[in-house]
């Protein structure tokens, strides 16, 4: 049994791609994409036509519309290829403006019902901000599922929790990046690798507060550097991964072993912690790292956005 088929036995698998065609060799059960996976996809060869047949069926239509008639696109070409859900990430410079998220996400859902997707299929990726989460805690009471995403403190996942999203993404390859980038030449690679990196502390923390107090929340870590991350997370609920991670671990037949276990999580003495709007922002306010990460991922999702709408006016 490779490691690949090995994980699984712990932890429902997931895609990190819009590249749709490389899915069947991974037999992910879900697929997650953001606007720079989307951007990525429709600059190959092979799925250019999604792009100029969206814009040339919708060319009248306003351009945020057009754009995501073409998330949907890929979503719904997505799950022809998986059992589970695919998470489709709205445009992330809503992300501080809760009433335009919320309709935002109504209309992606909306293009997906016109495509026959029914809803549990499908997760809206919305930002961790407060404005994201108050958003996506509205969505969840009206059965729209939401994957919060851009999760990098403990008391964004809190609140998710709070506002009883359907699931979280924390990022434990830029939670590293950041630390490894702060440490600078005082980084131990070898010392901070597996169950020592802080990417993937942070999700074993936040798991494990979810598990110990019954918080319904699914945690899919997120935003991997190296198979050595993954595995220390066998055993959360899903793991997000790109297919160059799945191709090693598919090449790999090295013992895999559950490190989350939610026994565990129960028996630990892990205190209730309750956030309002003013404990929120101060802190995530802390946490450097966080603040920094956040605010750097939006900025990123937003050049990307901006990149897939001038193809769109070109096509």
């Amino acid at each position: 049994m490779n490691q690949l088929d090995a994980l699984k036995q712990y932890t429902t698998v997931v895609a990190d791609t819009g590249d749709f065609r490389q899915l069947a060799h991974y037999h992910p059960k879900d697929a997650t994409t953001n606007p720079s996976l989307i951007l990525k996809a429709v600059q190959k060869t092979e799925y250019a036509h999604l792009l100029e047949e969206t814009v040339a069926r919708h060319r009248t239509e306003p351009l945020d519309e057009i754009v995501d008639r073409l998330l949907v696109r890929f979503g719904t070409e997505i799950l022809r290829h998986i059992p589970g859900r695919v998470s489709t990430e709205l445009d992330v410079r809503a992300s501080f403006d809760t009433e335009a998220t919320v309709a935002r996400a109504h209309r992606l859902m909306a293009l997906y019902r016109a495509e026959g997707v029914p809803a549990e299929r499908v997760l809206i990726k919305v930002a961790s901000t407060w404005e994201g989460i108050q958003a996506a805690a509205r969505l969840q009471q009206e059965g729209i599922n939401c994957n919060l995403t851009l999760l990098f403190a403990f008391c964004q996942a809190v609140a998710c929790g709070q506002a009883k999203v359907k699931l979280i993404s924390p990022f434990v390859g830029r939670i590293y990046d950041w630390y490894k980038k702060s440490a600078g030449s005082a980084w131990d690679e070898a010392a901070r690798a597996g169950a020592n990196d802080p990417g993937v502390q942070s999700v074993r923390q936040i798991w494990s507060y979810y598990k110990h107090h019954g918080i319904e929340t699914e945690v899919m870590g997120a935003s991997f550097r190296n198979v050595g991350q993954i595995l220390a997370l066998a055993g959360c609920d899903l793991l997000t991964i790109s297919p160059e991670l799945l191709a090693q671990l598919a090449a790999s037949d090295a013992p895999v072993q559950r490190a989350l276990d939610p026994a565990q999580a129960k028996a630990a003495p892990i205190e209730r912690v309750q956030y309002d709007e003013k404990g929120f922002r101060w802190a995530l306010n802390e946490d450097a790292m966080a603040t920094e990460k956040l605010a750097e991922g939006i900025r990123t999702f937003a050049a990307d956005a901006a990149k897939l709408e001038k193809l769109i006016v070109a096509a």
